[in-house]
């Protein structure tokens, strides 16, 4: 049979989401979660399923792609077709092509897993390492500590406070009430969580938001946000490691997380909070 790409449209996401939560599990690289899906829901399930690309064979999804931006698409293929020749030949041809309508022309980047036969067939290709970036996880399996600080659990009515905290964690952050609404709509969301610490004084300081494959599975931290006038006060650590305990109680074997490697005060904050350290990556990239 042979393999063909196509786009899930907003009803069909919900085969999409499954799928990547089958695909996750502990020592596996890093790659594309449900949670990915999840947080890009909150431009809206119909923007989702167009940022969403599925190659199949026979019936079955074997690869997914999400395009994080008109020139980044994040890959990851099913476990056991990881040197599936057929497979990452196409997923190459497709990917490289513009006319395929998957990347166009001109400067894009592909984030995959190393150990994917369609990795190697980009470099050959003449595809660049991209820079650096440090995935990290924390086992679950024992308790975590408590985090010292007030968490709250954001619901509906007070999205508000977990969106003004990300945008005063990121310049440029878009991410309105409105987005959240959307993202809580999503099918990722209902394994997720969104939280907020406060400090003595009752301000809101850091946020995260948490996303959980299903129980035994790998949970995602995305993202994780300290506000800029409350830096330097160990809130990094204390919402991350309240993402940790989050996580576990949703049934998470470990929680999952990734940052530029040039942040080292990002990876910092995570291993102050349990996280360890894994084996770096890099996006491949195309010049213009």
């Amino acid at each position: 049979m042979a393999i063909t790409m196509g786009t899930p449209g907003a009803d069909g996401l919900s085969e999409a989401v499954g799928v990547l939560r089958e695909w996750q599990y502990d020592g596996a690289p890093m790659q594309l979660h449900p949670g990915d899906l999840g947080w890009f829901w909150r431009f809206s399930a119909e923007a989702t399923a167009a940022a969403v690309r599925t190659w199949s064979r026979d019936g079955r999804i074997l690869a997914i792609g999400l395009l994080d931006g008109p020139e980044l698409l994040r890959l990851t293929t099913a476990p056991d077709a990881r040197r599936d020749e057929e497979l990452a030949r196409q997923l190459a041809d497709d990917v490289t092509e513009p006319e395929r309508g998957v990347l166009g022309a001109g400067t894009a980047s592909v984030e995959v897993p190393r150990s994917a036969l369609v990795h190697d067939l980009l470099v050959e290709g003449g595809w660049d390492a991209g820079e650096p970036w440090t995935p990290l996880r924390r086992d679950l399996t024992e308790p975590v500590q408590d985090p010292g600080v007030r968490i709250e659990v954001i619901g509906p009515e007070r999205a508000h406070v977990r969106t003004a905290v990300q945008r005063a964690s990121f310049d440029g952050s878009t991410f309105t009430d409105e987005h959240w609404h959307a993202m809580a709509a999503g099918l990722p969301y209902a394994d997720a969580r969104c939280l907020v610490a406060h400090d003595d004084l009752g301000n809101a300081v850091a946020a995260v938001t948490v996303w959980s494959a299903g129980p035994g599975k790998p949970g995602l931290v995305e993202p994780m946000g300290v506000h800029r006038n409350h830096r330097g006060h160990g809130y990094g650590r204390a919402i991350t490691v309240a993402a940790a305990a989050a996580l576990q109680e949703l049934g998470s074997s470990s929680a999952v997380v990734y940052t530029p490697s040039a942040n080292v005060g990002a990876v910092a904050t995570y291993r102050s909070a349990g996280f360890q350290r894994r084996q770096e990556m890099r996006d491949l990239c195309r010049a213009a």
